[in-house]
């Protein structure tokens, strides 16, 4: 008797290499016009999928999952975080949930790296400048576009799991002095190989910060992490990188800040209500507070298609009857 390919629903538009190896190995439903599905669409696909590929724009939540079908028992989701899925209530239901972990590392860091650079330096501002029709570039001047000097400054990185600790390298060797908070403190070895001070206090180390990197997930014990209350303890001159989650910060209170010139800038590259900005945001964007890149930090080719090989991967594990290796359990979260 030949076993039936199962049935993987794939809600988004993936590379095309990762959609070829699907068409090979399962019975896969493409999504081929990259239309988000709405909830009443994502209901029917967990009513008839084997296996559901969702990723970071689909909520899965409890809505959905209680119209699941009985052969739904796998969500391979094409993202690192899982805070679009309610882990909970699919693993009561018996759906294994998987993520890709470890492949986006280097390709967030780097975008980090950039935003790092591009606040305090104005490079944005001075891009707009340079692709101005409006104006012409006065040419050089020793007064004029001066930003803030990135070397010898404090990093204070909120998050140092693997994406935090390739900010910190990078970081590094541009002269940054490395700080950090986490839920629990690394071993020594890699605290020296970074020149990582850790603050087990994250109001304290706010306070003495230059410069906030955003690099820990998005969990209901990180939402508005920096709140309000824990902003207004950062310096003047201060400025925050984020290219975590929109929700780690309130936005409305970071905007407040930077308007009223508390706080010095902001580098971001996601938001808390994605797609959706905050048309104050876009105002102090392009008065030159602020510089926003639409959800860039892993959109490489080569990370893109590595999430998807990691997807293909959990799938076929967990249909020849194994464990995938990339299983997100409840002690993850």
């Amino acid at each position: 008797m030949v076993r039936r390919k199962p049935l993987v629903v794939v809600t988004r538009k993936l590379p095309e290499t990762v959609e070829t190896r699907m068409r090979e190995l399962f019975d896969v439903r493409l999504n081929e016009d990259d239309a988000p599905m709405d909830h009443a669409a994502l209901v029917e696909a967990v009513k008839t999928a084997d296996v559901l590929v969702p990723t970071v724009t689909d909520r899965i939540d409890s809505s959905v999952l209680s119209q699941a079908g009985e052969n739904l028992r796998l969500i391979a989701s094409f993202s690192n975080g899982v805070d679009h899925i309610d882990v909970a209530s699919a693993l009561n239901r018996g759906i294994t949930v998987t993520n890709t972990p470890g492949v986006l590392t280097e390709d967030t860091a780097d975008m980090t790296m950039a935003l790092i650079l591009s606040v305090p330096r104005r490079l944005a501002e001075g891009a707009q400048v340079m692709n101005s029709e409006k104006e012409e570039w006065p040419g050089w001047s020793p007064t004029w576009m001066l930003g803030r000097r990135i070397w010898g400054k404090r990093l204070g990185i909120i998050g140092m799991g693997r994406i935090g600790q390739a900010v910190a390298r990078r970081a590094k060797s541009f002269g940054l002095q490395i700080h950090y908070h986490n839920r629990r403190r690394l071993p020594v070895a890699i605290e020296e190989m970074l020149d990582a001070t850790y603050w087990e206090s994250l109001d304290q180390m706010l306070a003495r910060m230059d410069i906030i990197s955003v690099n820990c997930p998005h969990t209901p014990a990180t939402y508005h992490l920096l709140s309000a209350r824990r902003l207004k303890l950062l310096k003047p001159h201060a400025y925050v990188v984020n290219t975590a989650r929109g929700e780690v910060i309130d936005e409305n209170a970071l905007t407040r800040l930077i308007e009223a010139g508390e706080i010095a800038g902001a580098g971001l590259d996601v938001f808390e209500h994605e797609p959706a900005v905050n048309p104050k945001l876009i105002r102090l964007a392009k008065q030159g507070k602020v510089v926003l890149l639409p959800h860039l930090g892993s959109a490489t080719l080569e990370g893109r298609v590595d999430m998807g090989e990691k997807v293909i991967v959990n799938i076929k594990t967990f249909m020849d009857g194994h464990r995938p290796p990339d299983r997100v359990l409840p002690a993850m979260l």
